[in-house]
């Protein structure tokens, strides 16, 4: 944990480049949003979480062009107003235009089927069994907390204290959201790809599918010799 990265002017610019990070209360505010998971995509927190509960409800598989029908439908309504209970009282939203939400509606089902098919990639590829799919991108956010608090730590915004304790918070929290170091390490993928991919399955995907193999399989390898929870 006493790393410190490529140095402390470098590791000053790769936070200043790369995520707006000048001072130690921004390195705060992004550790903080990176430990709970909030530093990704609403929009593909709502398509997964949509899954896992379908799949909660009928069992097992989730046929992709169900889950195109089943977002579509929760969009759909939510769009449509409603009466939201406040402590000053109720308050009738608006219905959204009907553009505004086929809009949404079509972006929607467009990452429904970028997430099937980075997931059929994965299972070629080993990283998830046959039949497997992502049940959450918490991993993505998780691991660059992980990262973050060593940057941290390397720029001078934050303690090996700190550090130590951020990354312990993460290892907890990815626990509670996953059963083990490959679902985590599928997650992590996924939540990387949508992020900087395209769906190109370039260097975003392949380095990590490399680092996921060597992990899964060297006999020195923590994931081996470490419980994930």
């Amino acid at each position: 944990m006493a790393w410190h990265g490529t140095g402390y002017r470098r590791e000053r610019t790769r936070l200043r480049e790369w995520w707006g990070i000048t001072t130690r209360d921004e390195w705060l505010t992004a550790l903080k949003d990176l430990q709970e998971c909030e530093s990704h995509s609403g929009v593909w927190q709502f398509v997964l979480q949509l899954r896992r509960t379908i799949a909660r409800d009928f069992g097992g598989h989730v046929d992709a062009g169900y889950w195109r029908q089943a977002a579509a439908n929760v969009i759909r309504a939510n769009s449509a107003g409603s009466v939201v209970i406040t402590e000053d009282g109720a308050t009738q939203t608006e219905p959204r235009p009907e553009s505004e939400t086929e809009a949404r509606i079509e972006g929607v089902q467009r990452l429904i089927g970028r997430i099937t098919r980075y997931e059929a990639r994965m299972r070629a590829d080993g990283v998830l069994d046959e039949g497997g799919y992502v049940s959450s991108v918490d991993a993505w956010d998780l691991g660059r907390a992980s990262k973050m608090a060593r940057w941290g730590l390397g720029a001078r915004f934050g303690t090996l204290q700190e550090a130590e304790s951020a990354v312990v918070q993460a290892g907890r929290t990815a626990a509670r959201s996953y059963r083990s170091w490959q679902d985590f390490s599928a997650g992590y993928i996924l939540g990387r790809c949508l992020h900087f991919d395209e769906e190109e399955f370039g260097e975003w995907y392949t380095d990590m599918v490399a680092a996921h193999r060597i992990l899964m399989t060297d006999p020195g390898s923590p994931w081996l010799n470490i419980p994930f929870r």
